[in-house]
Order: C-alpha cells, then sequence, then structure tokens
C-alpha cells in the first residue's frame, strides 16, 4: 500500500478547521456532507444520547407535525428509519415510495413536487437516482429538507449514523484508522463518510478497492488538500490487521451501465471468518446495507459485527436531526 505524499505532513488543526469554516453554522436543510462540522454533529449525537436515554421525554416533541417522504428510489432502512423516527417523536408521516406512484410517473418536475409539497409538511426527505436532485428540492422549499441519497453522490444521514455509531462504539471520531472496502467509486455513503472523517484529527483511510472502483480523483483531491493520510490497495486481507474501523460496501449494481462488469466485480471481497482471524480484537465492522454476498452470514455473530446496530443508532440519530430542523423552521 502507498501512501499519499501528505503521510508525514505535520499536524495542522487549523488546516482543517478553515477548511469547513464556511459551514460552521448549523444548515436549514441536510443536502450535503460538508453540512456536517464537527460542531453540528456532536450537537445531534448529545440529542440522540438523550433521547436513547429518556425516550419519554421525546415522545410528543412533534405532535401535530407532519414528515413527507418522498422516495423516488428503492430503500428499506432510510425510509422506515425516518418514518419511525417521527412517529417516534409523535409526529404524522406523509409520502410515497416509488416515483411510479407519485406525479414524477407523469413527468411532474422535482421544483414543482416540492412546493406542492410545502403545502402538506412541515419537513420533507427526499431520495432520488439523480445526483443534486436535493439540492433542487431545497433551493424551491419553504420547508427543511433532508437528503436521503441522490444517484451515487452523497448520503449525510447514513454518514450521522456511521458517525453516530464510530461514537457510541469507539468512544471517539478522531485518530482511527479506516478502511473502506467494496464499491468506492458509486458507493454514496463512502464518499460522504469518508469527507466529513476527514475534518477530525488524526484519522487515516485505507481505500480497498478493485482498479475499476477506485475513489473519485475530486474526493481524493479534497483529502489531500485537507492534509488527511489515505492509502490504496486492492488486498482486504493485507489491510485487515491495521484497522480500527471496516466499513463494508455492496457492489451496487443499479450504477452500472453494462451487466457483464457488474458480474465480474460483484464478488472481489467477501468477509468472512478466516479473513477476521488477524484483525483486531476491537475491530468495528459497519455496512450500509443492504447486504448481498459482502459479508458472510457466519459474521453475524462476532461481536465485532456492528451493522445491525448502525441500523437501531440511526432512528435516534435522525429523530435529533428532525428535532433540530424543525426548531429552526419555528424561529423563522
Amino acid at each position: 500500500m502507498r501512501e499519499n505524499q501528505n503521510l508525514n505532513a505535520p499536524h495542522n488543526p487549523s488546516a482543517k478547521q478553515n477548511a469547513h469554516s464556511n459551514t460552521a453554522h448549523a444548515p436549514t436543510h441536510l443536502i450535503d456532507s460538508k453540512n456536517l462540522t464537527p460542531e453540528y454533529t456532536a450537537k445531534l449525537i448529545e440529542t440522540a444520547k438523550r433521547i436513547i436515554q429518556s425516550p419519554s421525554d421525546f415522545s410528543d416533541s412533534c405532535r401535530q407535525k407532519i414528515m413527507a417522504t418522498l422516495f423516488y428510489e428503492p430503500s428499506t432502512r432510510t425510509r422506515l428509519s425516518f418514518e419511525s423516527a417521527m412517529l417516534g417523536l409523535g409526529g404524522n408521516v406523509i409520502g410515497f415510495s416509488q416515483s411510479s406512484s407519485s406525479s414524477a410517473a407523469k413527468g411532474e418536475s422535482v421544483a414543482d413536487t416540492i412546493r406542492v409539497i410545502n403545502s402538506y409538511a412541515d419537513i420533507c426527505v427526499i431520495r432520488h437516482f439523480k445526483e443534486g436532485a436535493a439540492k433542487v428540492a431545497a433551493d424551491f422549499s419553504n420547508i427543511p429538507v433532508i437528503n436521503a441519497g441522490d444517484g451515487g453522490h452523497q448520503h449525510p444521514t447514513q454518514t450521522l449514523t456511521d458517525l453516530f455509531t464510530i461514537s457510541q462504539e469507539k468512544r471517539r471520531l478522531e485518530n482511527l484508522t479506516v478502511g473502506f472496502c467494496g464499491d468506492l467509486k458509486f458507493g454514496r455513503t463512502v464518499h460522504s463518510l469518508v469527507e466529513t472523517m476527514s475534518f477530525y484529527n488524526g484519522n487515516r483511510f485505507i481505500l480497498i478497492s478493485p482498479d475499476e472502483l477506485k475513489l473519485p480523483e475530486h474526493i481524493k483531491d479534497d483529502l489531500t488538500k485537507r492534509a488527511s493520510r489515505f492509502c490504496e490497495t486492492a488486498d482486504l486481507t493485507a489491510a485487515m490487521p491495521e484497522l480500527d474501523i471496516l466499513y463494508m460496501t455492496r457492489v451496487q449494481k443499479e450504477r452500472f451501465f453494462n451487466e457483464e462488469d457488474y458480474v465480474r466485480l460483484k464478488d472481489t471481497y467477501i468477509l468472512d471468518n478466516q479473513k477476521l482471524q488477524n484483525a483486531k480484537r476491537d475491530l468495528a465492522i459497519l455496512h450500509p446495507l443492504p447486504r448481498v454476498n459482502e459479508i458472510a452470514a457466519e459474521v453475524d455473530s462476532d461481536s465485532r459485527a456492528l451493522y445491525f446496530k448502525q441500523v437501531e443508532y440511526g432512528r435516534y440519530i435522525r429523530m435529533a436531526l428532525i428535532l433540530d430542523l424543525l426548531s429552526k423552521q419555528g424561529a423563522n
């Protein structure tokens, strides 16, 4: 593995702070992981912890509030997590789970849809197959908009879920060696998380993928500008002993134009008990789900497998986000 040129760069906290100083204020929408500054993330994490400790204190926080969930792309965890979060806060939910059941099937634009939704809801969650769709929705919306995934671009609330999971299980978000394995080219969860974790001091990234699925150059350029340490390799087994966190991803069939390429690459990495023999005893194994073949079922019983616990953490951190964005809406 060859580290990037900043491996031995001197620690410069002010450089990381300045890199996101223009996003220091808490957002009124959550569209991009750049909004997730360490300060804002810490605030949401503290709220999520309080919700876990005393859920009854928050069970009526969103009474008479309505969330619209606009899912133009299939989802299980993200959609149900948001809906469960809103119901747990005492609110209500409307929306659709596929574009074919909305006016998008008749050709309605995202801009027009969100302007209609503004009359029906207090907050909106959108997932779309096109990059930038959530930004368009926010530009035309008078209510808070949350990006629940836009194409292969961003998935900031999954990043919040990942950060909360790491914070709860590792008790820190700094000085960690994080391995991202699998589809790093199209994996929006990877794009969001690696960008956000680069703002925390001392983190190092090992990017594990075949050549065809490497992290996009523009993201690596951003890491270099922030003096973040990273290296690329195709060898998961060799990287394993170094990792504090292993973030597995599936090779996404829906992102491929050529099915032959998908078939050739889909089983490149399969995590099993044998591959974990040289891993740290306190390794944290994460996965945004759904999985296909990339994590063998035998790994599920390993105490280091945290991907189903991630799902639970996701509900609480999304509750914290909903509360925060609605509180700003009420102040306007």
